[in-house]
């Protein structure tokens, strides 16, 4: 290819968006595209939560980064899913596991479905989701999600990671594959005649023009809000929550292998295993507590009495933009939108928003935006998507005890989707059926689903009855325990798993 048609990018913003955006554009477009991204030295990473679904995985294959090479200098363990802790007060549903897929998910998910709508119709059986599942074996018991070779099931799984130094790995990588990397602080913005990006202005005098631009600058959105005024679009009648406080404590001597999601008065707290540390915050609405008094709150929950340990406070820019894709630019990252790390969604969001807009320009022989509208239309489904899920863990919660909780409760401001998805669940009818007829549009899986609903022990009261007695007994879960134990024998500890890794 001659010089003078290869294409230039520039990423403004660093942190894991902008170095995922280097490394995905440098792996597909090598010799095709020049990549220059510029970082500002005295802007670090947001790192609101540091878990991840299982697209990180997929992402590190993609640009063929092994496990062993990035896991420990980034302080990683592994994460078969999220327990979610007294967002129900229903007895028997205090807690329940949200799971990562698992190819052993096929022999025990009939029974679950079963059980639930069985349940749901009023008959006495067993129906709360752990029991049926692996994942949730496994974190029990402090296991990875790795199996021995002689157990031919693959699980998904994510991963827990700082989130600074994978900012830092991914910038490394990508240098190394030839991106540009330049500390400068983005002065000003330059348009050219059509009303595109022409270039950026740099400290010092400076300009760097590009064809097109990636806006990874976070909550500011320095370009696709600043300059392109992009309107933004809150999700503040759905979700309230739109502050952190964020305090680190000492790992335990065994290593854990799930998230841990805790709800407290006025939000929930959160707890991530490092090699290093446990990762804690607490996520809260700023309407119905203060800064002050939602720290203390977090060093009561943890027992950390100790003043010394400095607390780091976080504002959260909750929602989207209306356009993802606006003119020659790319918003990625919390530039684009941000839903609250309860799902750990934020790096699907920017992996999927990358490989959806490569997969535009190469469909489309170039930078062109033929396929701008669509892509929108896309991304912008993802995010109402994700967010109708993440409204359900608040809506369905049976707590009393905070003003918070109650008006979460209530809130009326729900999509048509998750309406109809609920009343699905609640009058008896086949919820799995209707989501994968396509009929009702999910970001998350029926499993995923019947997992919130049936955690929550969203059940109606028991109707005894001869008749039932037939459902009743078609289940025995003394053969789905010993199934589920016999399964989590192929499984090694998390702390087995990092030490093979470091050897």
């Amino acid at each position: 290819m001659n010089p003078e048609d290869r294409k230039r990018v520039v990423i403004l913003g660093g942190g894991t968006a902008g170095w995922i955006t280097a490394n995905a554009f440098a792996s597909r477009w090598p010799g095709t595209v020049d990549v220059t991204l510029i970082e500002s030295p005295g802007i670090g990473t947001v790192g609101v939560g540091e878990g991840s679904t299982p697209r990180l995985k997929v992402f590190m294959d993609a640009i063929g980064v092994q496990e062993s090479a990035w896991m420990l200098p980034c302080k990683a363990t592994y994460k078969n899913g999220i327990q979610f802790v007294n967002w129900s007060t229903k007895p028997g549903f205090e807690r329940y596991f949200h799971p990562f897929a698992s190819q052993v998910d096929r022999f025990t998910t009939t029974a679950f479905y079963f059980n639930t709508l069985a349940r749901r119709r009023g008959v006495d059986v067993h129906a709360h989701p752990d029991r049926f599942s692996l994942a949730a074996r496994l974190s029990e018991n402090r296991q990875g999600p790795i199996p021995d070779e002689c157990f031919p099931f693959v699980s998904d799984y994510g991963y827990h990671f700082d989130a600074r130094r994978l900012g830092d790995f991914l910038r490394d990588i990508a240098t190394c594959r030839g991106v540009e990397h330049r500390q400068a602080r983005v002065t000003g913005v330059n348009f050219a005649e059509s009303g595109a990006i022409a270039s950026v202005s740099v400290d010092g005098g400076g300009v760097v023009d590009a064809d097109f631009f990636v806006d990874c600058s976070g909550f500011r959105g320095i370009l696709i809000q600043g300059s392109l005024n992009v309107a933004f679009r809150p999700f503040s009648e759905n979700l309230f929550n739109d502050s952190a406080v964020v305090l680190p404590t000492p790992q335990a001597d065994s290593i854990g292998s799930q998230t841990v999601s805790t709800a407290l008065k006025y939000g929930w707290a959160w707890e991530i295993p490092l090699t290093h540390r446990i990762g804690n915050g607490y996520v809260y609405s700023s309407s119905f507590c203060s800064p002050d008094d939602a720290e203390t709150e977090l060093r009561e929950h943890l027992g950390l009495l100790d003043s010394s340990v400095d607390a780091r406070h976080l504002r959260m820019k909750v929602g989207r933009v209306e356009r993802h894709w606006e003119r020659n630019c790319l918003a990625v990252g919390l530039s684009q939108g941000f839903i609250e790390p309860l799902e750990a969604t934020a790096l699907t969001i920017v992996c999927n928003t990358v490989y959806r807009f490569m997969d535009a320009v190469d469909m489309d022989g170039g930078f062109h935006g033929h396929s701008r509208d669509a892509f929108n239309a896309r991304v912008n489904a993802e995010f109402e998507l994700i967010r109708d899920y993440i409204v359900a863990h608040y809506l369905l919660n049976s707590r009393n005890d905070t003003d918070y909780w109650l008006q979460n409760a209530g809130n009326t401001n729900l999509s048509d989707t998750l309406r109809e998805i609920l009343g699905t669940w609640a009058s008896g009818q086949n919820l799995s059926g209707v989501l994968e007829s396509g009929k009702l549009r999910s970001s998350y899986t029926p499993r995923s689903w019947h997992c919130i609903l049936a955690g929550y022990g969203c059940y109606p009261a028991l109707k005894p009855d001869p008749r039932n007695d037939e459902l009743r007994n078609k289940i025995d879960m003394s053969e789905v325990d010993e199934f589920i134990r016999r399964c989590a024998l192929n499984f090694r500890s998390q702390d087995a798993l990092l030490q093979a890794l470091n050897s």
